[in-house]
């Protein structure tokens, strides 16, 4: 361990010491003796060895089969003599034929290629520029190998005798457990190929970057390429871009920042695009200030804003509420002479009207149209969704119109916020026309729209329609949330109806759900109204029990409930004591005397 850190530290920088001490400690092997012992050295053959021979002329003879020739040797043969068969070819075969020889070979039971064998071959048609070959055979040894066999792979690899195209084959090596998704084990080969003194193998390793980029292992990626550009691996922004893309994605903010200060430490200048995508972080991390003083560092290194800088930092603006100021960030943009995108639009569009401030919204949609800047479904949809909201259902659909006009077709989105606008409107017959529309057009309800819609319908006393379309969602493979439930509780028990009303409280917690104060309210006001004041304090237990706190709402209905049908004197002592029942064991302790 101690040779290892020391060869592969004595390579970087002093400031990348910390993530490359990380890494060796995850990943590299921990042993206390040397990892690797090197052969015996061969012995120095005065004659050809008689069993090679007969080899030798067994494969040139091709008038006799191998399974003839051989029969008697086969019994006998060892992995040995192939690897000597390789190595000292005393009758020059052909690499081809050789190979062919191998590959026979394995088929032929009890024999068994040994991966020593199988290196020597492989440097063997390395040597003889038979490249495409070498690597089958070696994707087959890491296949056999699995994860996690780095180690000893690497270790039959320099125990082989040849030195002749090691490069490569270390090469194909690292490509071979990449391809197999073994990441680790390509990173410990490139660690174990810096202690043999390798040239590293620039290609391999940036496709190891390129996996670990894809992957979820962002910090092991910018441990690795600090690593490796310690050992000489080219530097370039790109890369340094992605990774604080990658790190910023992750709300990893301050190793983006760190990425960000490396990058001039290693003789590069950072792009627009490196500044914007630290900016972009800070925005997406609530750092308003750090990205307004980073947009100053950009003016201040000659470079100039572009559209992207502005869309984020109004982005930015837009998530706090800060309007005015995003509206005069979007003004000295176009003062600028920059042409704003249907993004920034969009952007702009969809703050005003998550604040309720539609006319702002349509104010600037009809500069974006003067513009000529074409909005998108997005665009629409966020206008649309926002008239709904403010209960401008006709300009909303007119609004679909123009967007059909433009040549967009209404989705899900679109539809779902008209039909859920429509229900808090109170017009039910536009909300179920409109849900006619999206079945004809094969759009799934989703849980928004089928609770907007049960909300519509209870709205209008028509339950049993209600509970028809809660039966309707189900069977769709959607979940009602408690919300959808307790508003068809609520409808039946307006009827008179708590006996069906507790039929799908049951089925609530059948479904794994847990109803909460307002469902039990509702049940309490079902009976309290028809007079079952004794169902109404079993149901009052039974809240206790399951540990559903009742509030004033509860007290309130039960009240009303005594005045209406109780005992007169329970009510009064009732009316008497309010504000002064702590807990609802007090309130059962004043009821029953």
């Amino acid at each position: 361990m101690q040779n290892f850190t020391r060869v592969r530290l004595h390579c970087a920088r002093p400031f990348q010491l910390q993530f490359i001490r990380l890494l060796a400690a995850t990943t590299a092997t921990t042993t206390t003796t040397p990892w690797y012992t090197a052969p015996p050295s061969p012995h120095n053959h005065q004659d050809i060895d008689p069993l090679l021979t007969t080899l030798s002329q067994a494969i040139i003879n091709t008038s006799n089969p191998l399974e003839t020739s051989l029969r008697k040797l086969l019994p006998s043969l060892k992995p040995s003599h192939v690897i000597d068969l390789i190595n000292l070819n005393p009758h020059s075969l052909d690499p081809h034929t050789l190979l062919s020889f191998f590959k026979w070979l394995s088929t032929q039971p009890p024999f068994r290629h040994t991966i020593h064998s199988y290196f020597t071959m492989i440097k063997f048609l390395s040597a003889n520029q038979m490249f495409p070959q070498a690597g089958s055979l070696l994707r087959f040894v890491v296949s056999r190998k699995g994860k996690r066999s780095a180690a000893s792979v690497f270790r039959s690899f320099i125990e082989t005798k040849g030195t002749k195209h090691n490069e490569f084959v270390f090469d194909a090596l690292v490509n071979c457990y990449v391809d197999d998704g073994f990441i680790s084990d390509a990173i410990q080969c490139f660690r174990l190929a810096r202690e043999q003194k390798f040239r590293v193998p620039f290609q391999s390793c940036g496709r190891v970057l390129d996996s670990l980029m894809k992957s979820n292992s962002i910090s092991t990626a910018w441990g690795f390429y600090l690593e490796i550009l310690g050992c000489g691996y080219p530097p370039n922004v790109y890369t340094f871009n992605n990774l604080m893309h990658k790190f910023s994605k992750e709300g990893m903010i301050r190793d983006a920042n760190i990425v960000f200060d490396e990058i001039p430490k290693w003789g590069l200048r950072p792009s627009l695009v490196s500044f914007n995508t630290l900016l972009n972080g800070y925005c997406k991390s609530g750092k308003l200030d750090e990205a307004f003083r980073l947009k100053k560092v950009i003016e201040g290194s000659g470079l100039d804003p572009d559209v992207f800088t502005y869309s984020v930092l109004v982005n930015g603006l837009c998530k706090e509420s800060r309007l005015g100021d995003a509206h005069q960030l979007f003004d000295e943009m176009c003062k600028r002479g920059l042409v704003p995108n249907d993004v920034i639009f969009t952007t702009l569009i969809n703050g005003f009207c998550r604040n309720s401030k539609i006319s702002l919204a349509m104010q600037m949609y009809c500069k974006m149209v003067i513009r000529g800047v074409k909005g998108d479904l997005i665009t629409f949809n966020t206008l649309i969704n926002g008239l709904c909201k403010s209960g401008q259902i006709g300009d909303a659909r007119n609004l679909i119109d123009e967007m059909t006009r433009e040549g967009l077709k209404a989705d899900k989105i679109t539809y779902t916020s008209l039909l859920d606008g429509c229900c808090k409107a109170g017009d039910l017959r536009l909300a179920l026309e409109i849900r006619e529309r999206m079945v004809n057009e094969g759009i799934d309800l989703d849980n928004v729209a089928f609770t907007a819609l049960i909300s519509g319908l209870c709205r209008e006393g028509l339950v049993f329609d209600a509970e028809k379309l809660l039966r309707e969602m189900k069977k769709s493979g959607l979940k009602p949330e408690d919300a959808t439930y307790t508003m068809v509780i609520d409808g039946f028990c307006k009827k008179g109806d708590v006996k069906m009303g507790f039929r799908l409280l049951n089925e609530m917690r059948r479904d794994g759900l847990f109803p909460g104060i307002i469902t039990y309210n509702v049940l309490m006001n079902g009976l309290c109204k028809i007079g079952q004041m004794k169902n109404a304090h079993k149901l009052l237990r039974s809240m206790l029990d399951l540990g559903v706190c009742p509030d004033d709402i509860t007290y309130n209905i039960l009240l009303e409930g005594h005045c209406k049908y109780g005992d007169p004197e329970a009510f009064e002592r009732l009316r008497s004591e309010k504000g002064l029942v702590y807990d609802y064991a007090s309130y059962i302790s004043l009821v029953e005397g």
